[in-house]
């Protein structure tokens, strides 16, 4: 049994507790489903140093948190999917995806959030394509998606003015409804870990290398200067974490479920990037349990490091 400790934020005074609690020595304080009938009762818990037991998710099945850019949305009058704007926590220079007009072809593309005035309008970078500005005219209706959090959100909105100067941006008109849903259960963390990257259905062929730029147990978000192969092709990583000062070597299999190219980074200080949205497949209990542990420890000791 892999036990981790419980932080005083998990446990909640009159609440059936989700897991068992041990402590230190592995014996049990409480069992899964009793609640912390008091203030007493919560201090003593606490000074025993809580620990639960490890638990990982099953990767048998596709799911929607391997991807790291906010899937197909249905944007239709669903009451309970309505956000508003600010519910998706935008921040200047955050990436989001816009879908142009079915005449310009059906690859999403990656934009900058250059900023907002509500209810008149949302600027960004102009999309480009190998270095060109994507012909986008303005009174046009485009969809954007976002990605924040656990949820993702999609819109509807029109090109208001197409500016040239002293960049390529668009402004877009202030969304009037917005679609949303949760599409991801387990935390990810941001970081920078290099990985050596192979194709397993062809041993013989030169490694290549990725950037992981975030990570969670069941995928991940892959960088690299190429596209490392096309969405439903298997990868294997094999890269190297840092726990408790500890340098731990992880191989995973891993299927790639999104490829999409960062146009708008274009420039000779900054060339383009290829963002790989990956799912880890047939990880090893002991594997699944070390990233668990990664995970758990970034929430705790760099919380700004969750995304």
């Amino acid at each position: 049994m892999s036990l981790i400790p419980v932080d005083k934020s998990e446990l909640t005074l009159g609440a059936p507790l989700p897991w068992t609690l041990y402590d230190q020595n592995h014996k049990l304080l409480k069992a899964q489903g009793e609640p912390i009938d008091s203030e007493g009762q919560l201090r003593s818990l606490l000074e025993a140093g809580p620990l639960r037991e490890l638990v990982w998710e099953s990767a048998s099945e596709p799911s929607p948190e391997a991807m790291d850019e906010p899937p197909e949305i249905d944007l239709s009058d669903t009451p309970s999917g309505r956000f508003t704007f600010y519910d998706m926590n935008l921040k200047v220079g955050d990436r989001v995806q816009l879908q142009p007009p079915a005449q310009l072809g059906a690859d999403r593309h990656i934009v900058k959030l250059i900023g907002y005035v509500d209810p008149v309008s949302v600027l960004v970078t102009a999309p480009k394509v190998n270095g060109m500005r994507l012909p986008l005219l303005e009174d046009e209706s485009v969809v954007v998606r976002v990605f924040s959090g656990q949820n993702a959100f999609g819109f509807h909105c029109s090109i208001k003015r197409v500016c040239k100067v002293p960049f390529d941006y668009l402004h877009l008109s202030f969304p009037d409804e917005i679609q949303g849903a949760v599409i991801r259960k387990s935390p990810r963390i941001r970081l920078k870990i290099i990985a050596s990257i192979v194709d397993p259905d062809n041993e013989g062929s030169a490694p290549l290398s990725g950037m992981i730029v975030n990570i969670s147990s069941s995928g991940a978000r892959v960088d690299a200067r190429n596209p490392l192969g096309k969405a439903g092709q298997t990868l294997r990583l094999s890269f190297r974490v840092n726990l408790h000062n500890m340098d731990l070597y992880l191989t995973a299999n891993a299927v790639i479920r999104t490829v999409l190219r960062d146009d708008d980074a274009n420039t000779a200080a900054q060339p383009p990037v290829v963002h790989h949205g990956i799912e880890f497949h047939d990880l090893q209990p002991n594997d699944s349990m070390i990233l668990q542990s990664l995970i758990y420890q970034k929430m705790i000791e760099q919380p700004h490091t969750v995304v």
